[in-house]
Formats: C-alpha cells, sequence, structure tokens
C-alpha cells in the first residue's frame, strides 16, 4: 500500500512526498503538480497564488514573473508577496515556517534524488473549454523534460481533465496515467468526472492504468472498488479523511492501493503497524524455490476490529 502526501499547510507551502509502504519499494516519492507557460513554453510547479490582490493565472505569466514571487534565490532579494484563493473566495496572505524560490519541473527533475518517483498531476482550469491542439501542445512541452530528464526515475501521470488524461495515454506508453476524480462529490458539465463508474468508464475506454478517487466517494460506494478491481485498474485515494489511521485501515482492507494524505508521518506508522501484525497472520501457502521456503500470508484483523470500522467510516462520511 501506498501513502501520498500532497498539502499546502502552514507548516510548509509545499509538502510534496509520497511513501511507499512495499517493502521492494523505495521509502519516499515525491508528487509533483504541474502546468505549463504560454508565453516561455516552460512546464512548471503549479501554485495557484494572487499578487498584490491582483489575480492572474500561473499560466498567463512569463517564467520571469513567476520566479519573481516569493523567496528570492539572490541573498537579500525580496520577493513580491504571495496570497492565497480558497473556493468560497476568500484571500489570505501566505505564510508558512519554511519555504524556498519556486522551480522548473527540470529543476526538480535535476536535483531530487533518482529514487524518488513522481507523480506529475496535470491541472488545468475548470472554467476553460481546452480545444485538442491546445491540450496536445501542453502535454508535449511537459513531456519533453519527462523524457529528458526522468531517466530511470518512476513517473506517473494524473489528471481530474478527462481528455489531458486520455490525451496523455495517446502520446505516450511509457508512463502510467491515472484519471482523478471526486467521485460524484461535485457535479460538473462533464457527465465523465461525476461517479466513479463514469472513471471506470473513461479508463477502460481510453486505456488508463488507474482512478485515484475522493476516498469519501469510494465509501459511499464500496462496491465500485471491486468493480475497478475487475476492470484490472489501480485505485488510490485522497481527502482529508485520509489523515484518520482508522480510514486507511479500511481502506487496507478493502483492498485499496494508495491513499493521499497530509499527515505523513503519523499515517505512515500507522499502516506500517497493521502491515507489520500480518507476522499475526493466517498461514496461505507455502512454496519452496531453490532451496528457500517461503510463506504467503495475509493480514489478520480481529473481529472487533472489523466490526467498529464500517461504523466509525459512516460517522466521518456524515461528518
Amino acid at each position: 500500500m501506498t501513502v501520498q502526501s500532497f498539502s499546502m499547510t502552514t507548516s510548509y507551502s509545499q509538502n510534496i512526498r509520497l511513501v511507499l509502504f512495499n517493502p521492494s519499494s523505495p521509502p519516499i516519492v515525491l508528487v509533483i503538480i504541474t502546468k505549463q507557460f504560454k508565453t516561455d513554453c516552460l512546464s512548471v510547479l503549479a501554485i495557484i497564488f494572487q499578487g498584490e490582490l491582483i489575480e492572474k493565472r500561473v499560466t498567463d505569466l512569463t517564467l520571469d514573473e513567476f520566479r519573481s514571487y516569493g523567496p528570492q534565490n539572490e541573498v537579500g532579494s525580496e520577493g513580491k508577496s504571495l496570497f492565497r484563493k480558497t473556493k468560497d473566495g476568500r484571500i489570505f496572505e501566505w505564510k508558512v515556517e519554511e519555504d524556498a524560490p519556486f522551480c522548473t519541473l527540470q529543476e526538480v527533475f535535476q536535483k531530487v534524488d533518482d529514487t524518488m518517483g513522481f507523480n506529475v498531476e496535470l491541472k488545468f482550469d475548470d472554467s476553460i473549454i481546452y480545444k485538442e491542439e491546445e491540450l496536445k501542445h501542453i502535454l508535449q512541452v511537459i513531456l519533453q523534460v519527462v523524457f529528458e530528464h526522468a531517466k530511470e526515475r518512476p513517473v506517473i501521470f494524473s489528471s481530474f481533465q478527462p481528455d489531458a488524461a486520455l490525451l496523455m495515454r495517446k502520446l505516450q506508453s511509457t508512463y502510467p496515467v491515472f484519471f482523478l476524480t471526486n467521485g460524484g462529490s461535485e457535479i460538473y458539465t462533464d457527465v465523465r468526472r461525476n461517479s466513479l463508474d463514469e472513471a471506470i468508464k473513461v479508463c477502460t475506454e481510453g486505456g488508463l492504468q488507474g482512478i485515484v478517487s475522493e476516498v469519501k466517494a469510494v465509501f459511499r460506494n464500496p462496491g465500485a472498488v471491486t468493480r475497478i478491481k475487475e476492470a484490472r485498474l489501480s485505485l488510490i485515494t485522497y481527502g482529508q479523511l485520509n489523515n484518520v489511521p482508522e480510514v486507511v485501515h479500511m481502506q487496507h482492507l478493502m483492498g485499496i492501493e494508495g491513499v493521499i494524505a497530509d499527515l505523513v508521518h503519523e499515517i505512515t506508522e500507522a499502516v506500517s503497524h497493521f502491515r507489520d501484525s500480518a507476522i499475526d497472520c493466517e498461514e496461505s501457502g507455502m512454496f519452496a524455490e531453490e532451496g528457500t521456503i517461503q510463506v504467503k500470508t495475509k493480514p489478520w484483523f480481529s473481529s472487533e476490529e472489523l466490526s467498529l470500522l464500517p461504523k466509525l467510516i459512516s460517522e466521518f462520511i456524515q461528518s
């Protein structure tokens, strides 16, 4: 099972780690959000902000303009102030305990340890209807950076924009592509974004490798997990509930392969605990290979745990 973290907290402006709990996997994988600059044609880490209370899209800035905001590389230099805007329209000054200058996707590939994998989320404006030519240009710019600098680094792509996800899959077959969905928590004019079943359809028809769903949508429709598995798709979830160890525990039981969370350390410990508890397990098979006996096992959970978790999840969904 994997635990991803992506958040913009009061402590760090970018807390974007993916921690893998598969013993054969690296311990940490970085999750990257990308966008493309129309003027400079450079893909960069996307952060939505307003400078001097004047709202601008990141994609409307040149690279130099983008770098002029926030902390600067030059000692003694001060960048323009940063602000963030919430969905309900409120504006807050960007205040964090630790911060760093903005960087391009290429710089991240060059400076981050090669053992860390990247989840490159392709973000687009919901209010804009993109033509295929425009999407293709944006994705090709990002792909150029990835192909030139990824080397042996594990990379996956993901997007809430179904056309972008499908096109990314058509443009390349080297890296997996996941479709992001809130599973109906919000309703969009594009019906493909409104349910887990529609997400399954997008993935199977477009040859995508998996789904990243809002966790409440999965708990409201647990039968979808079986249908996703039957379609041979991977399933990862995101949402505030994934900061609750018991919720992650339940997903582990359901066969969900990964969770995106803010509280990396706490969830890492929780997942490690119930993974390690598999030592006290039921033996499900044994075989010998080249003189070595290997035992296949499955986690053992008490009947009390199993009976309490569904009630707990139900209460969280209603909250």
